[in-house]
């Protein structure tokens, strides 16, 4: 069964969308980021993907006290991105209610310190954000641009016991056109000790449908779901039915 994780992306203590990690094309939504995670709660999701879109610009979290806010509902477990730079904004996160931090930039700047959280708190907790753009990773909020591919990452992360990667296709991100499968398809088989997040281009349950089928274990929905292209119904009820297969198998 792949798992459904909805993203909320924060911009203000606001639900925001962008296109192709641009900000300058920002969509705004009514609905606070605690009510969105109440709504995904209430559907039976229980991994939530929180990115803090001022932290990932400014360096360090911004939306600390929406994670807080949404840690208190006690039913979502939630991986944050945005804004860790150093071991104080590690700590801040985790002690805040996430369970899982993002890396990103860091990982790409300061290989050294990711290596050295991997070891102290174990691939579960500590993902890789490998966000890429013609194949290089992208960092500082998708505002540079690296020399270096997802592989380069994997090779030097996996030793250290990294588990778990969210990679996104930029090009693919809030265009609804379906996610980059083939890239996601190659990093498993290559690598079968990581589990790998898609995320980029969801478009409706097709997608989801089809990344199941290959075998992939999770995937971000994000824009789809804040333009009405997946409903909550539609997430309960896939929800629902894994849980029943599971229950009779």
């Amino acid at each position: 069964m792949i798992q459904i994780i909805p993203a909320i992306d924060i911009i203000d203590g606001r639900c925001v969308r962008l296109t192709q990690g641009d900000y300058r094309q920002k969509s705004v939504y009514t609905m606070t980021p605690l009510d969105m995670a109440r709504s995904f709660a209430e559907a039976g999701v229980r991994r939530l993907h929180l990115v803090d879109l001022d932290g990932a610009k400014a360096g360090e979290p911004r939306n600390l006290a929406t994670l807080e806010a949404i840690a208190s509902l006690g039913t979502l477990d939630i991986e944050w991105g945005g804004g860790i730079k150093s071991r104080a904004h590690l700590e801040d996160v985790f002690n805040a209610g996430a369970g899982h931090a993002i890396i990103g930039s860091l990982a790409v700047k300061d290989p050294h310190t990711m290596e050295c959280w991997l070891r102290e708190f174990g691939g579960k907790r500590i993902i890789l954000g490998a966000d890429l753009r013609n194949g290089k990773v992208s960092v500082s909020g998708w505002l540079e641009d690296s020399p270096l591919s997802v592989h380069d990452l994997l090779d030097r992360f996996i030793p250290s016991g990294l588990k778990e990667v969210i990679t996104t296709d930029i090009s693919k991100d809030g265009m609804l056109q379906g996610p980059s499968t083939q890239l996601y398809v190659d990093l498993a088989r290559r690598y079968p000790d990581v589990t790998f997040t898609v995320s980029g281009g969801i478009s409706s349950m097709l997608d989801i449908l089809h990344l199941e089928g290959l075998g992939l274990q999770r995937v971000v929905v994000g824009k789809a779901i804040y333009e009405g292209h997946i409903s909550l119904r539609e997430i309960a009820d896939f929800i629902a039915k894994r849980k029943d297969k599971e229950h009779q198998s």
